[in-house]
């Protein structure tokens, strides 16, 4: 085991302990002060605590502080402004969990984060720099970020279903940083897994905790960034495939609502694995296909790293394929027919 490998491994094992132990803690004051009550979006029945975020956001930025100040490691340049944008979503997310924010604050507060974060970057992170000026993909990056943070909040609607998504994510960061020899991103993802893997089992069907908005803003930006960092250095198929489940669902169900006339900022069940709680599958069965087809996905995102053009587009196809098959198999009822009624 390599050097950067052994480090990753003792910073899961070094976060998830503390992780867990602080969303223990926590949870007298999340049952007191963030108890999310079943709505019209709601997947359980009883009033449940929210706020596991804010314990894995603790431990995952104190971690990072401290391995800046112990371990010999060029970060980029716009970590500092990453690690302000998180904290900032974390209070708006937090006041969120504890009385919902009007939307237009939420989302103005989320633009000048992205903003700073997308300004402070160095000129030479670029995705499509002989296609595309710089002014342009940065706005489009901005956009796409934006839209990322609130995907991982609209996605964060069942138990496990963050953890299916994320943790792959940030493996294929971790793995890809490791080849690349990123020490920054590598750390970065071990301690993300290991905050994360720390609040896993409090969040188990049914949960006894939830990430709440505190946990997904902030985690949505920075897995964006990471993503939008890995893309730049090792080819955008890498990046879009690790997320491609989550941004298949959350945008063709926004397309629709937004189709329909239907506010597409208020709470609602329309999301393919919101639908398929209601079509015969129990939450552990959705969420095993999810981490399934997300761990397919992530093998396809490590097998495009530094392939030609051509054999990374026909990965993404396979990948999309995969998405498909799995939206296809949450649209399939299983409910078992009623009996006609007597006459």
């Amino acid at each position: 085991m390599t050097y950067p490998s052994l480090i990753a491994v003792l910073l899961v094992i070094a976060t998830a302990l503390p992780a867990f132990w602080l969303c223990r803690a926590l949870m007298p004051l999340f049952l007191r002060y963030a108890l999310a009550r079943p709505n019209s979006r709601s997947s359980h029945a009883v009033p449940t605590p929210q706020g596991g975020g804010f314990a894995i956001l603790c431990v995952a930025m104190g971690a990072a502080i401290i391995c800046a100040m112990g371990l010999k490691i060029v970060w980029p340049p716009e970590s500092l402004a990453v690690l302000i944008g998180m904290l900032v979503l974390m209070g708006i997310g937090g006041l969120d969990d504890i009385k919902p924010l009007p939307t237009i604050p939420r989302l103005i507060t989320q633009i000048a984060v992205i903003g700073i974060i997308i300004l402070s970057m160095p000129d030479t992170i670029r995705l499509l720099p002989e296609a595309v000026p710089l002014w342009a993909e940065r706005l489009l990056a901005g956009l796409a970020l934006l839209w990322f943070v609130n995907l991982v909040n609209f996605m964060d609607g069942i138990d496990w279903i963050t953890a299916a998504e994320l943790l792959p994510v940030w493996v294929v960061v971790l793995v890809v940083s490791l080849w690349a020899d990123e020490t920054a991103l590598v750390v970065l993802a071990a301690i993300l897994i290991g905050s994360y893997l720390g609040f896993v089992p409090f969040n188990r069907p049914v949960a006894k905790l939830f990430l709440g908005d505190v946990g997904s803003l902030p985690l949505g930006l920075v897995t964006g960034w990471l993503l939008y960092r890995i893309g730049a250095k090792h080819g955008l198929v890498s990046a879009l495939l690790p997320p491609l489940y989550y941004l298949a669902d959350a945008t063709i169900t926004m397309m629709r609502r937004a189709l329909r006339g239907e506010k597409i900022w208020e709470a609602h069940r329309t999301h393919f694995y919101q639908q398929a709680t209601t079509k015969g599958l129990t939450v552990l069965q959705i969420v095993t296909r999810i981490l399934i087809t997300n761990l397919v996905l992530a093998g396809l995102a490590l097998a495009a790293h530094g392939q030609s053009l051509s054999i990374a587009l026909a990965l993404l196809v396979i990948g999309a394929l995969c998405v498909a098959a799995l939206i296809r198999e949450m649209q399939r009822d299983r409910r078992a027919p009623q009996d006609p009624i007597d006459r």
